[in-house]
């Protein structure tokens, strides 16, 4: 096994008490060494679209090429835009509202969304499957496993499809080409890429959080000579295998992966098993805690009472927010590193210390483990996270890092830079090329970039103004949801809305919300509804008025998609997500719509409701 070698990574007088220094002093410092190194000008812009000169990349490897179907022309009351968790649970919430009229528009050949594509090696999901599968009560699905893999979730998705009779309300392989408001007719105009022309009601954007895959900008991508592909799009014809088998392809093969996030802490001890050599590309290491996975429990799984998943959800939200609840019904590493909330705001400079002590001391456990398992040194001492637990999002796995200490599998640790260029041959790090046969991006997705650059088109509203225009210095919304100049426009995003360890509790409830929103409003006979700007202007300040803990620390923070690479703007303060516990933001929504008054929103109500 080999490292590059990496400039000041000797231990900290944390690991060394007898130095007589405050561990937490000299952790501030190398934090903030750590980020500074990192720091890029061009922010989020080093990342690459999978267009243009990198289209390849975006072609999907799981469907039949050719497809063709006859266009759809249809009135519908909803057009949901995106067929995974998001979209699949706004239908269902509309199914059980009473409004069935409706279509779900989606880019792949199936449901999923994130679990569509994703279908890498040792693909799972880091919440426990009890908590993050949703609708196992109403589907009567035991996941089979504590952390689910991938195709298990997939299934479960294609089974929440059949169950709610989703399917006949589908347009799969399908973009959405135009989205016009027209304001006489009331209704929303939309186009496709296969000739469809959908009026309808409402619009409901569900694009996702992980859809939109992206590529770094490293010079020289397109001058490998190799295979490469983004870990969404798996090429097994080329390893050989499949999620669940072996890819027995690799045996003579030398294969790079660049990234270390938590795509790679999957991936790559499945790429050791089966590959020649496995060279693992670092910026950042990321924060590895304990996983213990294991099979479902039959018999406690019978013994739960209805309405069980519910609670448990909101129990593990609690717990990773620092409300700990009593009992912890999940008790796995999340709830362990979050069960003391350091994003918390403290009243008192000795609260606020306190809170820093706590975050360093999960840090420290983290790098410790390390120490535990690598066996080379220099190795281990690469592997270690520097930065505070809220600033990327922790990883749990019990093979990665056993992984480094396996003949074949080399870490080529940047110092924070990256790779400098790519060739015929392969990547180059400090001047050191190394030849691959395969190379595999695990760069993740789009989170914070431009919020109409992930959705893949520019609705039109009122007037025909854009809304990458109206928004061109950030989000203008309502909780999240509504914005001006858009009537009947539902957006799920975490701009100004929620966001959880557990995402599936925030789309639960989120979509619960903008399905009520539709049937009360097809029931109230209303028109049209739409934030009032002064509305959004108090949702913002009320944003702002308690993310100021969040902003300082994030602020600290070493670049990653969190604090949208380190490169703060007038656009990313404005797509603030909501600092506090998702909890409370579930509470506004459940307090607005208890109100029944559609406060701060714009409502035009028809000749014969009013």
């Amino acid at each position: 096994m080999t490292t590059d070698n990496q400039p000041g990574s000797e231990p900290i007088a944390a690991t060394n008490p007898s130095s007589g220094e405050d561990p937490l002093v000299a952790a501030r410092a190398r934090y903030a060494a750590e980020r500074e190194k990192r720091l890029r000008p061009d922010g989020l812009n080093q990342f690459k679209e999978l267009k243009g000169e990198y289209a390849e990349f975006n072609i999907d490897p799981y469907v039949e090429p050719g497809f063709t179907r006859d266009p759809h022309i249809e009135e519908v009351d909803a057009v949901i835009v995106g067929g995974g968790f998001a979209g699949m649970l706004t239908a269902v919430n509309l199914r059980q509202q009473g409004v069935t009229n409706f279509r779900i528009v989606e880019k792949a050949g199936d449901f999923g969304g994130t679990w569509y594509w994703n279908r890498y090696p040792g693909c799972m999901c880091d919440v426990e499957s009890y908590t993050y599968m949703p609708l196992l009560e109403e589907t009567g699905y035991m996941p089979t496993m504590k952390y689910a893999s991938a195709t298990e979730i997939f299934e479960h998705c294609q089974r929440i499809g059949r169950h709610f009779e989703l399917y006949q309300h589908a347009l799969f392989q399908t973009e959405i080409a135009s989205a016009t408001w027209d304001d006489e007719a009331k209704r929303w105009t939309i186009t496709t890429n296969r000739n469809d022309e959908l009026t309808s009601k409402f619009m409901v954007t569900a694009g996702g959080l992980l859809h939109k895959a992206k590529l770094p900008g490293i010079p020289g991508i397109e001058e490998f000579g190799g295979r490469m592909f983004h870990t969404s799009r798996w090429d097994y014809s080329y390893t050989g295998g499949s999620p669940t088998d072996p890819m027995d392809n690799l045996a003579d093969k030398r294969v790079g992966i660049i990234g270390t996030g938590a795509t790679a802490i999957q991936a790559v001890p499945q790429l050791a098993k089966t590959a020649k050599e496995v060279f693992v590309f670092q910026r950042t290491p990321s924060g590895v805690g304990e996983r213990n996975n294991g099979p479902t429990d039959v018999e406690w799984f019978e013994s739960l009472e209805p309405g069980w998943q519910d609670r448990r959800m909101r129990n593990f939200t609690e717990a990773v927010t620092g409300a700990k609840p009593q009992p912890n019904l999940v008790e796995d590493g999340w709830t362990e590193t979050m069960w003391d909330n350091t994003q918390m705001a403290a009243d008192t400079e000795a609260e606020t210390l306190e809170l820093e002590r706590i975050d360093f001391a999960v840090m420290e456990k983290l790098r410790a483990r390390i120490d535990d398992i690598v066996e080379d040194p220099e190795t281990a001492e690469a592997l270690k996270p520097w930065y505070g637990k809220h600033c990327k999002r922790l990883c749990f796995h019990d093979e990665y890092l056993p992984a480094f200490n396996l003949p074949n599998v080399h870490l080529i640790d940047t110092d924070g830079r990256g790779v400098e260029s790519i060739t015929e041959a392969g990547p180059v790090v400090d001047g050191t090329e190394y030849p691959l046969d395969l190379l595999v991006f695990a760069s993740g997705f789009e989170v914070t970039t431009a919020f109409v650059q992930r959705l893949g088109f520019d609705p039109l509203g009122r007037g025909g103004i854009a809304l990458s225009e109206r928004w061109s210095d950030g989000a203008h919304t309502l909780h999240g949801i509504l914005t001006a100049e858009f009537p009947n426009l539902a957006i799920i995003s975490t701009m100004q809305a929620g966001f959880g360890t557990n995402f599936v509790h925030f789309l639960s409830e989120s979509t619960k919300h903008i399905a009520w929103l539709i049937s009360s409003s097809i029931e109230a006979g209303i028109e049209s509804i739409e934030a009032r700007p002064e509305a959004e202007d108090e949702w913002l300040n009320q944003l702002f008025g308690v993310a100021m803990g969040l902003m300082n620390y994030s602020g600290g923070c070493t670049p990653g998609y969190y604090n949208s690479e380190g490169v703060m703007t007038e656009q990313g303060a404005r797509n603030v997500t909501y600092p506090g516990s998702l909890l409370d933001y579930i509470g506004f929504l459940n307090d607005w719509r208890e109100a029944g008054d559609y406060r701060g929103a714009r409502v035009v109500r028809s000749a014969a409701a009013q």
